[in-house]
């Protein structure tokens, strides 16, 4: 299945049913009067948040959602029984904005959660609601109201706990074939990551969801390169494990090409803590590997110290997926800011809840 982020969708809702003008037309009985009903209501565009979906591929095929209109009025005062509703499923993590891809309508955060993106029109009146004192017989009833349509934006932003951030072959597929069952594209080359992948991670019984971004390079935010759209999958993300690849020319360029790429993006991206780690050790001397080591050290603590297991350090992990090396040390560095964050999310709405 190929992975789609961002659709642009139209939707119509139903329009409402016509009113009815009728009259009783029993025999025996003189001055029946109207007995119109009512139209039913346009069906209502409902968004849905469900659970199995990855991606908007969907969308990319049927780019039209229009609701039915509400069956007309009859006599006997009988209503028209409303259109029925459409309804588009998306995947947990779901954004929904208007034309102008600016305006955020709803965040889709937890399954089952539904929003209305376009209510279906009411139902005219039959002529039995225009009777008065002095009009027995009224011979009028109301069209019913017209739908809504509109052009809106869906963009998916994944649900992670822990994102991996680098520059282009730095071995986050690496690393996340080797803790999940995840079985993204490895090859020895830039950007062989071409879309973002999610892996379930298990490490002394905790659990949490480590997703994989493709590659960033310097200029990524003006478009350089696939660009910063996929930082957005990492925008939830608790902690970040940021991964320089020992075999490059500088570690410590290296870090700081992504450490501003991801300033240049905001959204509070940058702030997150972020667990930094010098990745396939296993493939340098101990020169090279000493003198990385070193060029990253320096370049890291300019931007603050580096979170690991729920504590300061002030050294980059080591790191080898293919060897095995170090991968257990980031995995519970991951988990032990995942559930600080968590206790501090739970803490916060706490005191809000029991706010004056």
């Amino acid at each position: 299945m190929k992975f789609l982020d961002q659709a642009k969708v139209y939707v119509r809702s139903g329009d409402g049913g016509a009113g009815a003008v009728s009259f009783r037309r029993e025999k025996f009985i003189e001055f029946g009067g109207p007995d119109g009903g009512d139209g039913g209501r346009g069906g209502d565009v409902v968004a849905e948040c469900v659970n199995g979906l990855n991606t908007l591929i969907d969308y990319r095929y049927q780019q039209h959602f229009k609701a039915k209109t509400g069956t007309h009025g009859m006599g006997r005062n009988r209503a028209g029984p409303r259109g029925p509703d459409v309804l588009m499923k998306v995947p947990v993590g779901t954004q929904i904005f208007d034309e102008d891809n600016e305006t955020l309508l709803c965040d889709l955060t937890e399954e089952g959660q539904r929003y209305v993106i376009a209510k279906g029109g009411n139902g005219g009146f039959g002529n039995l609601h225009f009777t008065t004192s002095t009009n027995r017989a009224p011979r009028r009833a109301n069209p019913g109201q017209t739908g809504i349509e509109r052009t809106i934006w869906l963009r998916l932003k994944l649900i992670a706990d822990a994102g991996l951030v680098g520059l282009p072959n730095a071995g986050k597929s690496t690393f996340l074939a080797r803790v999940s069952a995840a079985r993204p594209k490895i090859a020895d080359y830039p950007f062989t990551t071409l879309h973002p992948g999610l892996g379930v991670v298990k490490i002394d019984d905790r659990e949490f969801v480590l997703a994989d971004i493709p590659g960033l390079i310097e200029g990524a935010h003006e478009g350089h390169g696939l660009g910063d759209r996929f930082l957005g999958h990492v925008e939830r993300c608790r902690v970040l494990l940021h991964l320089v690849d020992a075999t490059g020319e500088h570690a410590g360029t290296a870090y700081r090409v992504v450490r501003r790429e991801l300033e240049a993006y905001g959204h509070g991206i940058e702030e997150k803590p972020e667990i930094v780690a010098l990745s396939k050790v296993d493939a340098v001397d101990e020169a090279t590997l000493k003198q990385q080591t070193d060029r990253l050290k320096r370049a890291a603590r300019s931007y603050g110290p580096i979170l690991a297991e729920g504590e300061k350090r002030k050294a980059p992990l080591m790191l080898s997926s293919a060897a095995n090396k170090g991968v257990t040390e980031a995995l519970r560095g991951l988990a032990g800011n995942i559930a600080e964050a968590k206790r501090e999310e739970t803490t916060a709405a706490e005191s809000l809840e029991w706010a004056p």
